[in-house]
């Protein structure tokens, strides 16, 4: 099998709609397959190969980010899914808030499972969902922002984040949200970005991290 193969291949490789199919055979092996964005193209989800919830991001950073996760940290994301799941899988402590309340009901049945994800369901057009964050006087290791609101959500999530904490921002490629991305460059924040290809999507987006000198996640 291995020989027929390789003659295959090398018959392939002959012609240019022969190179064409054989790449697209090689990137849905090696790449498209393992990562688990062809599973999460037919489900409709965020998911690897195994079907288990990943965040939406891109696949660049959801790997930099599982090696530095850590039990102890306390999150905060503005939106809430397959993310919030993935995260409590850690043993990390999520407080999420969503605006859409057919997705919140949704979501609750599975959250509620989860001892360690606290959700709540709050109004946009009154600014409780942004302010959200600054209820109970709590303090954050992450905040993740990748709901509505954003500018605003950025700003007050200084309020509430630890001096060593970081924000996860994701579609950062966006430039109507320059203004939260500005407001924490002038706080000293410096951005990391990662491009690429991520679940669902079969265009390369943005995910950023926002950070300090002396943060978390030892950037």
């Amino acid at each position: 099998m291995h020989k027929f193969t390789q003659v295959l291949t090398s018959f392939l490789n002959k012609f240019l709609a022969g190179r064409l199919v054989l790449s697209y055979y090689l990137l849905q092996k090696n790449f498209l397959s393992k990562s688990g964005w062809t599973k999460s193209i037919l489900l409709r989800q965020p998911t690897n190969q195994s079907r288990q919830p990943i965040p939406w991001f891109t696949y660049s950073f959801i790997y930099f980010f599982e090696q530095r996760i850590k039990p102890s940290f306390k999150i905060f994301e503005f939106g809430s899914g397959n993310s919030t799941i993935w995260l409590s899988s850690f043993g990390c402590s999520i407080s999420s808030v969503e605006h859409d309340e057919n997705w919140f009901r949704f979501l609750k049945p599975r959250f509620a499972k989860i001892p360690n994800i606290k959700s709540s369901l709050k109004v946009l057009e009154d600014g409780s969902y942004a302010h959200s964050i600054l209820e109970d006087n709590r303090t954050f290791d992450i905040v993740i922002i990748d709901g509505r609101d954003r500018i605003q959500c950025c700003r007050n999530s200084l309020l509430a984040l630890k001096s060593n904490g970081v924000i996860i921002w994701d579609n950062s490629e966006r430039k109507e949200y320059s203004e939260g991305y500005e407001f924490l460059e002038k706080n000293g924040f410096k951005r990391l970005d990662f491009r690429g290809l991520g679940p669902i999507n079969s265009k390369a987006w943005c995910t950023s991290v926002f950070y300090r000198k002396d943060n978390c996640l030892e950037i």
